[in-house]
């Protein structure tokens, strides 16, 4: 029967027989439109009782959203990786101190790396180590405190305001103490010598950034304030030796920032950090780094006190800097204030 087929197939491939004169039974019938339709339809319908990629879920797990921040690193410890438990150790020891640190003090402190502590971070369920002190200190710290360092729930608006410009005031007297060395003379000799200046500032340190450098401008330099990431980047690759680079980050942790800063050094610009008292990862790309000192834990997730700390700072730089060439500098104030008369009433 097999042989039948074969050669009725071939004959009338030849020409030899008609297809029409084929046996019903051998005849090549193609599929209609219809039943394929169908058959793609119902291999495209997932089975009874079956998941779909998109319905899909990872299972269940313990995550910092209900369950203590402290408790979930003190039994995950167990099943990390040797380094990842080193650290998550020291964390639940020293949760207190852990929210007061920078993630480069944090490094040092138990022997491993940034990266592998952004990797703790991650296992823990959280995106990094800025969100793991925010969580902890939820755990470890009167809420209200957050809000400010020295505020108590039963203080009324007389103490705040006290407590607020007693923190302002602290804040501004230990900065001063720490612009008495040779950093702020070295700065202002960078500034100065150079053809161009550009600043870098997110969020909180954006309006800090934009001061600067209307206030460098005011006095006649060349200055580009950049507040956003990629414009950041791009701009830092193309600087060269005669432009000098300010960067201004409370903490001096954040990503965008630090990588910006990172590749104007690695350009050739010299760069100049502000940035709150203590190792931090924005310090290993600067060539001088301007602290400022607050009573406030770097679990915020924004400056305050050392915010008016930034600005007494930035005024101390633009008026040395104005010294640095007076003539000039006067020249252009005068400029700039009889344009600004325009705009007064």
């Amino acid at each position: 029967m097999l042989y039948d087929k074969c050669a009725y197939l071939n004959a009338a491939r030849c020409g030899r027989v008609r297809v029409g004169a084929l046996p019903a039974a051998l005849r090549i019938h193609p599929p209609s439109r219809t039943n394929v339709t169908s058959q793609r339809t119902a291999a495209a319908r997932p089975r009874s009782g079956a998941v779909t990629r998109k319905e899909r879920k990872p299972p269940a797990a313990a995550t910092a959203t209900n369950v203590s921040m402290l408790t979930l690193v003190r039994h995950s410890s167990r099943g990390l990786p040797p380094t990842a438990r080193r650290i998550a150790d020291f964390i639940d020891v020293h949760a207190e101190e852990v929210i007061r640190m920078s993630i480069t003090e944090l490094a040092e402190q138990t022997r491993s790396s940034e990266g592998s502590i952004v990797g703790l971070c991650q296992r823990l369920g959280v995106k990094g180590f800025q969100e793991l002190k925010i969580l902890l200190a939820r755990d470890l710290v009167d809420p209200v405190r957050i809000i400010q360092e020295d505020l108590h729930e039963t203080d009324d608006v007389s103490q705040v305001g006290d407590h607020v410009f007693a923190a302002h005031i602290a804040s501004l007297q230990e900065t001063r103490k720490l612009l008495l060395g040779d950093s702020l003379k070295r700065a202002v000799g960078i500034i100065g010598a150079a053809r161009r200046i550009e600043v870098y500032g997110i969020g909180s340190s954006a309006p800090i950034a934009s001061d600067l450098g209307y206030r460098l401008l005011q006095i006649g330099r060349e200055v580009k304030v950049v507040t956003d990431s990629h414009i950041q980047a791009v701009s830092a690759a193309m600087t060269d030796s005669t432009t000098a680079v300010i960067t201004i980050s409370h903490s001096g942790s954040t990503i965008e920032t630090v990588l910006a800063t990172k590749l104007a050094r690695e350009a050739g610009a010299h760069t100049i950090g502000i940035a709150c008292l203590g190792k931090s990862p924005l310090e290993r790309h600067c060539e001088i780094v301007l602290h400022t000192i607050a009573n406030e834990t770097r679990y915020r997730p924004e400056a305050m006190s050392s915010r008016v700390a930034q600005l007494a700072i930035i005024d101390t730089l633009v008026s040395c800097c104005a010294l640095f060439d007076a003539k000039r500098s006067i020249s252009k104030l005068e400029l700039s204030a009889r344009v600004l008369a325009e705009k007064r009433f």
